[in-house]
């Protein structure tokens, strides 16, 4: 088998099938003729790195949907216990 020189727009499309719409490497392998060890190096050199500005924005938005949400039941609660107890006042 010989070195084959893949052009950087080649590799970083293969990265793109990975990291981007999710095939995995395996079956990315197979179908480009290259080997899977190959791509795990091209993953390494041609990924963008992880945004930490992004996964904390992420986990605050996650918190803050889980606090609406109990709040939001909170709320709900109150306006049946406060119809409840109008109710009984008439």
């Amino acid at each position: 088998m010989g070195t084959s020189n893949f052009s950087d727009d080649f590799k970083r499309d293969a990265v793109a099938q990975i990291t981007e719409r999710g095939y995995p490497v395996a079956e990315v392998s197979k179908r480009l003729g290259v080997s899977t060890h190959s791509l795990y190096a091209w993953k390494k050199k041609f990924s963008k790195p992880a945004d930490v500005g992004a996964i904390d924005q992420a986990a605050e938005v996650r918190r803050l949907k889980q606090e609406l949400a109990r709040v939001t039941e909170e709320r709900d609660i109150l306006k049946k216990a406060t119809a409840y107890f109008a109710k009984d006042a008439k």
